[in-house]
């Protein structure tokens, strides 16, 4: 199994998309990258630095990390800067956290093959993984609990491989 951190608003939206695609064998919400340990969901909505992300284990015998970026790249503004919809901050921010060296080269590739598509400096952070706090019980899962809970990722994109809840 390997594992992708990926920081993309919202992070129930990005929970739900993510679990739909097969080889990707489990999620968890939480904060990444902020200088606080352990921050509380208030924390972060109060700047503390960290961005709201989905930690995404997954099977690359099933599903590359080609296909799970193109995905990501798929639902969100990669040229907003601290904003996904109608969220706003910092906490809001876009961003690939590696924990695996080894994956830099082909994340570089896939940033640059972006950047090219887009003809502008992405506002995606590609960086190692610096800390990730799960957040706490009732974010994760939280569209699959709330079906009406605000995303900015348009439902029909929860449907395009399977019904993940």
């Amino acid at each position: 199994m390997n594992t992708i951190y990926l920081a993309g608003g919202c992070f129930w939206g990005m929970q739900k998309f993510f679990d739909q695609f097969d080889g990707v064998t489990d999620t968890e919400v939480g904060y990444a990258n902020g200088p606080e340990p352990a921050p509380s969901y208030e924390d972060v909505c109060g700047s503390s630095g960290h961005a709201e992300t989905v930690r995404v284990d997954y099977d690359p015998d099933r599903i590359s990390l080609e296909q799970l970026l193109t995905y990501y790249f798929m639902v969100i503004d990669p040229l907003s800067v601290n904003r996904q919809g109608n969220d706003r901050g910092i906490q809001y921010r876009t961003g690939i956290y590696y924990t695996d060296e080894s994956q830099l080269p082909e994340l570089r590739e896939l940033y640059q093959a972006e950047e090219e598509k887009a003809g502008a400096k992405l506002a995606v952070e590609l960086a190692p993984l610096q800390n990730f706090f799960p957040a706490e019980d009732y974010h994760q899962k939280y569209l699959g609990k709330n079906p009406g809970g605000y995303c900015h990722i348009p439902s029909r994109f929860f449907d395009l491989e399977r019904p993940s809840y």
